[in-house]
């Protein structure tokens, strides 16, 4: 049964204490606290303005070793980057925002970048005769850059006006499709002569030949949904065939388009993502099917040959599973040969995604789950590797390991004698497609989620709120059976899921819990027990769970509902139920809850929401709102306010002056504006002790906060403090050190 406590009396027993001083406004400009600034996930924290970009789809390789990329969408900008001997040298900008996007393919020659883009008018409010698209228009095509320096463009039209950088970048675009925002014909490969310019265009089933200077279209020849394209030598094209089909092929044409009837003997379960030709003439193939592996293929006898392999078969999910490593390759994308022979292999947790139609950035899930760029001798030795790992993600540290840190869905290690950034190593991909492919975090809402690490009967789980606060996921471990991989154990449904079909079998309308009862964790038809209670849990972005593993979920002006943890059931699920929850009225002084921080420690409950004085603003959704209370004995049925404060909230600053998360930790509460400012403030009286910013070692700079629970903190048994923010620009997580004085 629900259990409501205190209902209908929560008004009349909590006294209300304001201290003195707590109630006024909390300036942002709040004393700076001497904290270190590093962070997790990326190779680079912009300090000098670099970082690994956060997808990569596909590469092109220049005889040097300089690497070229593209990808649908970057955060900051490089969906087009460019790398050298493990450092990011640079990007192409104009390929992002603002009616701009990145792509799937990429190719070069002697002279020029070519980079798969696409344009469209943001709901038609751009507009400009040959710079955007028409209304309700979108376009598919090649931007041109310098090779030598791909922010630069190498027009090959008239420049309808040389002082706008628009009418460059247009006078650059080589406009493939022109269709409806709703279409999809995104350029899906590329490849380039010093003479001649290959477009393929999987939608329209298509090979177009342009001029590489004129880039005028010589003529064009059919291919079944080609892909990406690799050039031989001899002038012969390679085409990833079907790849709309889920099962792509590879076909050798001719200069001329002309089907060659040689072919590489593929493994029956291969899944080609990717292919290049060497100065030698030999074949590559990366494989994104189980095998993980870049497969070599040389002509013998006037036939080709399976030649060897690059890659540990099984990838990171072979030997301990999700343990990454050199040649463990995850999600192949992309591989390339330069004159020397070394190899370059890139991946991004899942292989090649397409944009659903009518976006303008993509299909973001490659962005959530890890973009890797490496580069392997002839031999197979590891030259560099660089790394993006993070995206619309978290931090908490493991209960279990104090130097252990999982993210939505990986795990670090810590060093903290090593200098500021070097602090972290990627020891462990949670999610494995192969074993697990219903898990929710490659199906629902594109990014794995916002963690939470608890410990229930000695044993850890990891619990993943969305971006938009609609679910939570939850996870167990069997390090012997599973290795790194986090198993889907659990899942709580708040609002009707986007896409039906992501979880199998679930019901309609949302408002269910799921357990994974025979361990297999896939969503079977009878794990499934809807809310019958009459209290519906739809909406809300409060989603808490406590040490001792109970979840809390506030629901704006619904109330706040509890649901204690039942113990484990003989698979080691974490048990919750709607027959075992707790409801409780939005207490006073608040009209609208947001979130709701439960402290077993002191039985303290910290509030924040809306009040009649301090009224909810719309276009602010994600805020926690703009009060906030500390209610102590709250389990005694009678709970007492402690404090009530007033938190930073102007909506006509510049960043816009609120805050989107908090935590509680130690003796203090940690709240973060959307701009990464760091609110530190004492747990026991509510004064803010002083504020943490972004230092020196990332730029002073901090991606926006897009999330509704971005940061956590944990206590270190010398009392030092590590505060994680999420931080989506690009692509790693800050991690803040402080000791209180």
């Amino acid at each position: 049964m629900i259990r409501s406590l205190f209902a209908g009396a929560l008004c009349a027993c909590v006294s209300f204490i304001t201290i003195a001083g707590a109630a006024a406004q909390t300036p942002s400009g709040g004393t700076p606290l001497n904290a270190q600034t590093s962070w997790i996930g990326n190779t680079f924290g912009f300090g000098d303005g670099k970082w690994t970009q956060i997808n990569i789809t596909a590469i092109a390789v220049a005889p040097d070793g300089k690497v070229y990329t593209d990808a649908p969408w970057d955060e900051s900008g490089a969906e087009s980057g460019v790398y050298q001997d493990g450092k990011m040298l640079g990007y192409a900008n104009g390929t992002h925002g603002w009616g701009n996007g990145g792509g799937n393919a990429v190719a070069i020659n002697h002279r020029y970048a070519f980079i798969a883009v696409s344009v469209w008018t943001e709901k038609d409010h751009l507009v400009g005769k040959g710079i955007w698209p028409e209304k309700g228009h979108k376009w598919y095509g090649v931007t041109r850059r310098a090779l030598d320096d791909p922010q630069r463009t190498a027009p090959f039209q008239p420049v309808a006006n040389a002082a706008d950088p628009r009418a460059r970048l247009a006078a650059s675009l080589l406009i493939v499709s022109d269709v409806p925002a709703s279409s999809h014909n995104e350029v899906t490969g590329l490849a380039a002569s010093d003479s001649v310019l290959y477009v393929a265009t999987a939608a329209l089933d298509r090979v177009d030949v342009y001029d590489a200077e004129s880039m005028q279209r010589k003529g064009s020849f059919n291919a079944h949904q080609p892909g990406h394209l690799a050039l031989a030598p001899d002038g012969s094209l390679w085409v990833l065939t079907d790849t709309l089909s889920g099962k792509a092929q590879l076909v050798h044409y001719s200069a001329s388009g002309q089907k060659l009837d040689d072919t590489l003997p593929l493994p029956p379960d291969s899944v080609p993502a990717d292919v290049s030709v060497d100065a030698q003439g030999r074949v590559l193939i990366a494989d994104n099917g189980p095998r993980q592996q870049v497969l070599f293929f040389s002509k013998q006898n006037g036939r080709y040959a399976a030649s060897g392999t690059l890659g540990e078969r099984g990838g990171i999910f072979a030997g301990v599973a999700g343990r990454p490593g050199p040649q463990r390759f995850n999600g192949l994308t992309g591989v390339g040969v330069d004159a020397r022979g070394n190899i370059y292999v890139s991946t991004n947790g899942i292989g090649p995604t397409f944009a659903p139609p009518g976006t303008g950035f993509g299909a973001a899930l490659g962005a959530g789950l890890g973009a890797t760029l490496e580069s392997y001798t002839p031999d197979g030795k590891r030259r560099w590797l660089v790394e993006g790992l993070l995206f619309v993600d978290g931090a908490w540290i493991d209960p279990a390991r104090p130097n252990s840190v999982y993210t939505g869905n990986k795990r670090f290690e810590l060093d903290l004698s090593k200098p500021a950034g070097q602090q972290w190593t990627y020891v462990g991909f949670l999610s494995n497609r192969f074993k697990y492919p219903e898990d929710p975090v490659f199906h629902v809402d594109q990014w794995p989620g916002m963690p939470i690490a608890r410990q229930v009967k000695g044993h850890t789980f990891l619990y993943l709120t969305d971006m938009y606060a609609d679910h939570l996921k939850i996870y167990r471990f069997d390090a012997a059976r599973d290795g790194e991989t986090a198993i889907p154990s659990g899942y709580i449904a708040g609002r009707a899921l986007r896409d039906p079909s992501a979880i199998p079998n679930a019901p309609a309308g949302g408002d269910w819990i799921w357990r994974d009862a025979n361990g297999d964790g896939r969503f079977d038809a009878d794990e499934f027990t809807r809310n019958t209670t009459g209290k519906r849990l739809i909406g809300g972005w409060g989603w808490w769970v406590d040490t001792g593993g109970d979840i809390w979920h506030t629901v704006s002006s619904k109330g706040i509902y509890r649901f204690r943890v039942g113990g484990l059931d003989k698979q080691g699920n974490p048990i919750y139920a709607y027959d075992d929850m707790q409801t409780y009225p939005v207490p006073a002084p608040f009209n609208d809850a947001h979130r709701a921080v439960y402290d077993a420690s002191t039985d303290s409950l910290y509030v924040t929401g809306y009040t009649d004085d301090a009224p909810s603003q719309p276009q602010q959704w994600k805020e926690v709102g703009r009060v906030l209370v500390r209610y102590d004995k709250w389990s005694s049925g009678k709970p007492e306010a402690r404090y009530t404060i007033k938190l930073p909230w102007d909506t006509n600053a510049k960043p816009i002056l609120t805050i989107i998360g908090l935590t509680v930790e130690g003796n203090y509460i940690f709240a973060v504006e959307p701009s990464g400012v760091v609110h530190v403030l004492d747990k026991d009286r509510g004064n803010e002790i002083g504020v943490i910013r972004p230092g020196p070692e990332v730029g002073r700079a901090s991606g926006w906060i897009d999330v509704a629970n971005g940061i956590s903190a944990a206590r270190r048994s010398d009392g030092e403090y590590l505060i994680f923010v999420e931080e989506d620009a690009r692509g790693k997580v800050m991690m803040y050190r402080w000791k209180p004085a």
